[in-house]
């Protein structure tokens, strides 16, 4: 079969589809609460959470670049989603996740999925617990049934809520969201196959609708019921007023969601050996993040936990997450009416645990302990996220990893000087190690000559581990020349690559030192020195 959806090269049997399809099952069941508990964090109703596991995850699956790949809304997302439904409203946040859709899509196309994985581990796992706090510190009032909450941007003004609402403390939702918890911790050692989210819900929710009726808050006298059948086509209003006003949220979703996508199918190539399209991927997300809001849904991404379970379930191709989307479908048709009896209190335990598990805590612990740059990356990427916003974070996390890199290469002995078999003081070899960029080019050029003696006539400069040349640096070299040109000295260049060469002549660089003067062997350099220098 041709086409974004190969099943296998061909090799598609009934025993795939058989693995496909309880996989599928499996990650589906899963999917359901998470859906909802996502959606209600990010401050809409439930049963748009649904949707966008339906139809987003089904697209992923069949367009993404991964082949076990599932999507739908994650805990990623919360602070981002809840900080727009604040700010601007649900409509909004619709429109929000169509841009960043064709944000994503245009990321693809120029092969900036490529360019993603670079971003810094200490970014990663800085921003990655400070939406783990988010989240959990964020289900504290349905824990313990607080009422008059009023949900906002602010970390700090959320927890004031919740301290002037404190005395509020419903006794009810506390023995509910405590049994729930007890189920998810104590399933996975009884019945380690079965989903703890789902039999956390069942139980609790069940003992809060024959013993605590009408005294705990649940999604449906929260939200009202959750219908059961897809919403009709919706194209967002568009104006250029409301796309300037959202730009900048919809581009914090695209490059969240393009990290956590790509994050996602690298966990799901370590455990099964594949490789992923990273730029394919993006495109399968964004063309579903343009679709799942025409019907309502929220953004998504690739969900790391979900992938993973769908991997060791025994998912043989990307028709587990077709079926994971078409599980949540049936089931939305047919039983919708009965989570409206969920209690909030019974959905807080499920992202706390999630919040938990996503908190990277090990490796919070691991890199904080190295007591380095890096240390402080995390730190500061971490409070940003807590404290301000995802995006400035993740800004301000690869601002301070750049900065203390070029302090790291200025470090480094970029200039080291090499002695020929022909010991001449007429003849200087140098050999420069790294790449020349605006952050070690000035020293480069200092250390160049200080290096060379007076009476030397000749200095080669061997490149061989130059990988590239920027325009600051090739200022820095041009300033060599000139010295060594200036005491009627001439310089060589030794091993340089065929594309640091290229980059040369696009500038004067080229021509200032002469085509003759540029050698691929470093003794070829050394011998037309001997026969430049005064015998």
């Amino acid at each position: 079969m041709k086409g974004p959806f190969q099943l296998n090269k061909g090799n598609y049997s009934l025993h795939h589809l058989q693995k496909d399809l309880l996989s599928g099952l499996i990650v589906g069941v899963i999917a359901i609460p998470l859906a909802m508990a996502f959606a209600i964090a990010s401050g809409v109703k439930p049963e748009y959470g649904i949707y966008t596991t339906i139809i987003a995850g089904i697209i992923i699956s069949v367009f993404g670049g991964s082949k076990f790949q599932i999507g739908g809304p994650t805990g990623a997302f919360v602070p981002i989603l809840l900080g727009i439904v604040i700010a601007y409203g649900y409509e909004d946040l619709l429109l929000a996740g169509l841009l960043a859709g064709i944000i994503l899509v245009i990321m693809g196309i120029f092969k900036i999925g490529s360019l993603i994985k670079f971003i810094p581990r200490p970014v990663t796992i800085g921003f990655t617990s400070g939406i783990a706090i988010i989240i959990f510190t964020g289900q504290i009032a349905n824990f313990f049934g607080l009422e008059g909450i009023t949900k906002h941007e602010s970390f700090i003004a959320n927890m004031r809520e919740i301290v002037i609402h404190f005395h509020t403390v419903n006794i009810y939702s506390i023995i509910i969201s405590i049994i729930c918890f007890f189920f998810i911790l104590a399933t996975p050692k009884v019945l380690p196959k079965v989903p703890s989210p789902i039999i956390g819900l069942l139980f609790s929710t069940l003992i809060g609708y024959f013993f605590f009726t009408d005294q705990i808050a649940t999604i449906g006298s929260a939200y009202g019921g959750i219908p059961n059948s897809l919403p009709a086509f919706h194209l967002p209003e568009l104006s250029l007023e409301r796309i300037q006003r959202l730009i900048v949220p919809a581009f914090a979703i695209a490059v969240l969601g393009g990290i956590e996508s790509l994050l996602s199918a690298v966990v799901a190539d370590t455990i099964t050996g594949t490789k992923h399209n990273s730029n394919k991927e993006l495109i399968g997300q964004g063309i579903a993040n343009i679709v799942a809001p025409l019907f309502g849904g929220i953004p998504a991404t690739g969900a790391i936990a979900r992938t993973a379970t769908n991997i060791k379930s025994g998912a043989a191709s990307r028709m587990s997450g077709v079926f994971h989307g078409l599980i949540v479908l049936v089931t939305l048709l047919l039983f919708a009416p009965l989570a409206s009896q969920i209690p909030l209190a019974s959905m807080a335990p499920v992202l706390m645990m999630v919040a938990w598990n996503m908190s990277e805590r090990r490796a919070f612990s691991r890199v904080l302990k190295l007591k380095n740059g890096e240390s402080l990356v995390l730190l500061t990427t971490f409070f940003f996220t807590v404290f301000t916003s995802i995006t400035t974070a993740v800004l301000v996390g690869l601002a301070l990893s750049i900065l203390l890199f070029i302090q790291k290469m200025t470090n480094v002995q970029i200039v080291t000087k090499v002695l020929p078999e022909h010991d001449c003081s007429q003849i200087e070899m140098l050999a420069i190690n790294g790449p020349l960029f605006f952050g070690n080019a000035e020293l480069f050029e200092q250390r160049v000559i200080e290096t060379i003696q007076p009476e030397a006539a000749v200095l080669i400069l061997r490149m061989k581990s130059v990988p590239f040349i920027d325009i600051t640096a090739e200022e820095n070299l041009l300033n060599v020349i000139k010295s060594i040109q200036k005491n009627n000295g001439i310089l060589l260049v030794a091993e340089a690559s065929p594309k640091l060469i290229k980059g040369l002549k696009r500038g004067s660089i080229y021509e200032k030192i002469g085509s003759n003067h540029f050698f691929a062997h470093i003794d070829d350099a050394i011998e037309y020195a001997l026969q430049m220098i005064d015998h």
